[in-house]
């Protein structure tokens, strides 16, 4: 009887878990582009069809070579790199705002349900009402678009971190207080970690509001940035440079969303949450 290697055996399963990873990643891509591909060509046929001149209705040939330019000049990039950063800090400032208050209003519910009247009124406040304050207190530039993202994130935060905290079971925290920890040991080994699943959906939820927020503070109280390119390609009567600011800030959405802020709120959520991942 011929003897069978075994030694092979984990190789055949190794490539074909390589072979059906590949194919799961190369289905997503399909499903992210056809979306994509189909609004491009309603977008040059829509073009052809309405014949009306670039200035008004620039066509895709034009925005890509207009694109080829920003990057070539390093406009692009420079723009692309201000306009993160300042979005980042935002939402960090803000994310680290909203859960300590959160963690404690969750000592005082009678206060909370109190203050929570005053924070409905101030999240009906768009933050770009804010602006002309905040330019008026601090001038242009940096710290307006950062409070202005910061204060359109903490909210969303809030509101989440808050829920999460309302569904810990209460025998969990009398059980940590049973063993003598301390309000602050609580919140920091039981709250936090049980709001965890509210607080990522609510950094989630704020970085997109954030988003939207640094493009319009950018437009108002910045000499730099994506915001800043579009309104100024508006007042220059480069229509194609809009539409490039718009795609771009488009794509960077969906790369930061999928790479980075929906696998954080899978994870959490598996690690922390009511859902655990197979095993």
């Amino acid at each position: 009887m011929v003897g069978l290697d075994t030694a092979t055996l984990p190789r055949v399963g190794a490539g074909r878990s390589r072979s059906a990873w590949f194919w799961a990643r190369a289905s997503s891509l399909v499903k992210l582009t056809v979306p994509f591909v189909f609004l491009v060509a309603v977008w040059q046929m829509s073009a052809l069809v309405l014949g009306l001149s670039n200035y008004l209705y620039p066509r895709p040939a034009l925005v890509l070579r207009t694109f080829g330019v920003l990057v070539a000049h390093g406009v692009l990039l420079s723009y692309t790199e201000t306009s993160m950063w300042r979005w980042f800090v935002g939402v960090g400032v803000g994310t680290g705002v909203a859960i300590p208050v959160a963690l404690a209003l969750s000592f005082y519910r009678p206060f909370a349900r109190m203050m929570f009247p005053l924070i409905n009124f101030f999240t009906a406040i768009v933050e770009l009402a804010w602006i002309p304050l905040f330019v008026l207190w601090f001038g242009y530039g940096f710290k307006v678009i950062v409070l202005s993202i910061a204060y359109v994130t903490f909210f969303p935060v809030l509101a989440n971190t808050m829920s999460g905290i309302g569904q810990i079971p209460k025998a969990s925290v009398q059980a940590a207080q049973t063993l003598g920890a301390n309000r602050w040991q609580v919140a920091l080994h039981v709250l936090l970690p049980g709001s965890l699943p509210g607080s990522v959906t609510g950094v989630r939820t704020g970085a997109g509001y954030g988003f939207r927020s640094l493009i319009g503070a950018e437009m108002i109280a910045a000499q730099s940035g994506l915001g800043y390119m579009i309104f100024e390609s508006r007042a220059n009567q480069l229509t194609q440079r809009t539409v490039a600011g718009m795609i771009t800030i488009g794509v960077l959405w969906l790369l930061v969303d999928r790479l980075y802020l929906r696998p954080i709120e899978k994870a959490t959520v598996e690690r922390w949450g009511l859902l655990r991942r197979a095993r």
